[in-house]
């Protein structure tokens, strides 16, 4: 249940925003310029590199990490291979963790390692692994933490995390929330444009930056539903199990965060995938117990005491494509065809990075809103 007169109630939301969730939201723009100048200030927009990598690994723990390496994929992937080196172990704790280095890694390529975290002892492992290995090593990580020691004795990079403007927010979320990933990603995209992986320079992340303020003012908690898109959105997903439909390279990994941020925020299920695989893919649960007319029992019988029952809806995040060639109609005309609503996000005229900054805003901030305005948010 979603008690959606709490949208509208800013003062009430920020009540009910014990974790410091929207300010983190609101501050996304912030943490790029404080993560930009740190990566300036140790030295990556100096760098001046021999060639490109051969392979790009991507390291780290915790939702933040995680979307790091999927949208660093999806950005320089057509430049280099980019493979995501997933932890091992029994917990998913800093000291039960262990990451190890595929077979073929080597001196021409390139080890990323961040996490907002710093005290894992895997990370440091995997660190050590890769200079013997002749990777070059490169960490976002905490200030003060054993990671940043550990990758400074390996003749490593590492870039101080942006902390939040003014001061962190609960550590049980701020692996979730929507700067920590900026604060992660920042540094990492400039370091990516001087090996020349990906087009991100100074300028174009003080562009992302713009735009994440501009995206913020849009949906913050003062802007009615009916003109906030984020609150909009999640007023659309209450009772529902959304199928998020990507288009585009950037939307992908965005529609992939947006579902995992959804569970681990608000504790609400979400099946993402690309189109047009999509349609064939969830098709049938636009047809089975989850489409929208689907009711097994008597209609006629008491539902006083009952919950109701999730209906698919969803949610198509498209970031422009280009050529022209486009699964959206068919994605609109199977979910109509089967009484299923659609909501859909498409950012305005920019930059790929640009764009991308625009749908992870929204986003993000619409999974804060169902986290705040669930009734069943403690």
């Amino acid at each position: 249940m979603l008690d959606e007169s709490l949208l509208d109630a800013p003062e009430a939301l920020a009540r009910a925003d014990r974790r410091g969730l929207l300010r983190g939201a609101a501050e996304a723009g912030a943490r790029v310029r404080t993560a930009s100048r740190h990566a300036a200030e140790a030295g990556i927009t100096e760098l001046t590199p021999e060639g490109r990598p051969r392979a790009v690994m991507v390291a780290g723990s915790g939702t933040a990490a995680t979307g790091v390496a999927d949208l660093i994929s999806a950005l320089a992937g057509a430049s280099a291979p980019v493979t995501r080196i997933s932890p091992s172990g029994v917990a998913p704790a800093a000291g039960a963790m262990r990451w190890t280095l595929p077979g073929w890694a080597g001196s021409v390529d390139l080890l990323l390692i961040a996490t907002a975290d710093g005290s894992e002892p895997g990370l440091a492992l995997l660190a050590e692994q890769g200079y013997r290995r002749g990777c070059t090593v490169v960490a976002v990580a905490p200030h003060r933490s054993p990671l940043r020691e550990a990758v400074d004795g390996v003749h490593g990079l590492v870039v101080p995390m942006a902390s939040a403007p003014h001061g962190e927010y609960d550590a049980e979320t701020s692996a979730a929330g929507p700067g920590t990933l900026w604060a992660l990603f920042t540094p990492l995209l400039a370091l990516l444009d001087r090996v020349g992986l990906v087009t991100a320079t100074p300028e174009a992340l003080q562009g992302v930056a713009d735009r994440l303020d501009r995206t913020a003012e849009r949906c913050g908690p003062a802007i009615a539903t009916y003109s906030n898109p984020a609150k909009t959105l999640a007023a659309e997903l209450a009772d529902s199990l959304p199928l998020i439909w990507t288009e585009g390279d950037a939307a992908g990994p965005v529609g992939r965060r947006f579902a995992a941020v959804l569970a681990e925020l608000s504790g609400r299920p979400a099946l993402a995938a690309e189109l047009p695989e999509a349609l064939p893919a969830h098709g049938a649960l636009l047809a089975g117990s989850f489409a929208a007319g689907a009711d097994p029992d008597d209609f006629f019988r008491d539902r006083v005491d009952e919950t109701e029952p999730l209906h698919a809806r969803v949610v198509l995040l498209r970031d422009r494509p280009t050529g022209g060639l486009s699964a959206a109609p068919a994605a609109r005309e199977l979910a109509l065809g089967h009484d299923t609503a659609i909501s859909e996000l498409e950012p305005e005229e920019g930059t790929e990075l640009e764009a991308l900054a625009e749908l992870l805003a929204v986003t993000d901030f619409a999974a804060v809103y169902l986290s705040l305005a669930s009734a069943s948010h403690p």
